[in-house]
């Protein structure tokens, strides 16, 4: 009888187990059942959408989850590839330091989070997109009269945020720079600590996209603070859905979805919504050309 037992305690452990490993479930962007995220969404499931938790504007955190113009786009842009039927979503903070990881690993589906296509990242990730265009630019304090263009950053403090690129384009020169000029670094965890050291005088300016600087700007202002944009944008910053590498048949998806909300005016309605009146910001008329999926 007690060989019977265990045999049998063995038997329904290991069905149980069987059935754990060919259950896929819905709940993670690691789910080995669908092969592509359009298939993913397509077959009902929770897609894990990557986005910023720091970036007013852009993808801030709010109560349980981010709101703000990626965020809104990611919705649309998943509800359109759906047939117009919402998706459900679960959302993840993704700063740049783990995007490339994330989507690697399965712990994301899918990234839409202030993301620029560039060719050092498209041997890592299939880009969507793109889906706007943002231009890098300087944000300085109000009384600052000693910044009033990119070229005046020479010997200042500038921040570095961890995982993004935007230094480079001020203190290297081309292909991987812009203006070669010979600015200080001080190093931050991310934007949001950036505009932290900015406002207690650890540094002289941030410098990173026109759209994420405006966030930061409108948000300051609103809590009486003071901060200006140069408005004096100098590279295009092509913000792409970032995908797993080899995902063509979402991405393809992705630039459909994309070409209708800007055909159909949402995207320049978002726009509206998140960014207008900010001087000096200079808004994504038309529907950029997508980068192709191969």
């Amino acid at each position: 009888m007690h060989m019977r037992r265990m045999g049998a305690v063995l038997s329904i452990a290991a069905l149980a187990a069987g059935l754990t490993a060919c259950g896929g479930g819905d709940s993670g962007g690691g789910d080995q059942s669908y092969s592509t995220v359009i298939d993913k969404i397509k077959g009902g499931a929770t897609i894990v959408v990557g986005t910023k938790w720091d970036q007013p504007s852009l993808g801030l955190k709010v109560g349980n989850e981010p709101e703000g113009f990626d965020v809104d786009v990611a919705k649309a842009v998943l509800k359109e590839m759906n047939g117009g039927k919402d998706v459900k979503v679960s959302w993840k903070e993704s700063a740049s330091s783990n995007r490339e990881p994330f989507l690697e690993n399965g712990t994301v589906d899918i990234i839409f989070a202030t993301y620029s296509i560039t060719e050092e990242r498209k041997a890592k990730v299939t880009f969507g997109g793109p889906y706007v265009i943002a231009h890098q630019d300087v944000m300085v304090r109000q009384d600052d009269t000693a910044i009033n263009s990119p070229q005046d950053l020479k010997g200042k403090r500038i921040c570095k945020a961890a995982g993004s690129n935007s230094y480079k384009r001020i203190t290297d020169p081309p292909p991987d720079g812009e203006l070669d000029i010979d600015a200080t670094t001080v190093d931050a965890a991310n934007y949001s600590q950036c505009v932290q050291k900015l406002q207690g005088s650890n540094l002289d300016a941030v410098t990173t996209d026109d759209l994420i600087l405006a966030g930061f700007a409108k948000q300051a202002q609103q809590a009486g603070g003071s901060f200006k944009v140069l408005g004096q944008g100098f590279t295009d910053e092509k913000y792409g859905v970032g995908l797993k590498k080899g995902d063509t048949k979402t991405c393809e998806a992705v630039n459909a979805a994309v070409k209708k909300l800007w055909d159909d005016g949402t995207m320049k309605k978002l726009q509206d919504q998140w960014f207008g009146g900010i001087q000096g910001l200079k808004l994504t008329e038309s529907a950029p050309p997508a980068e192709g999926c191969a």
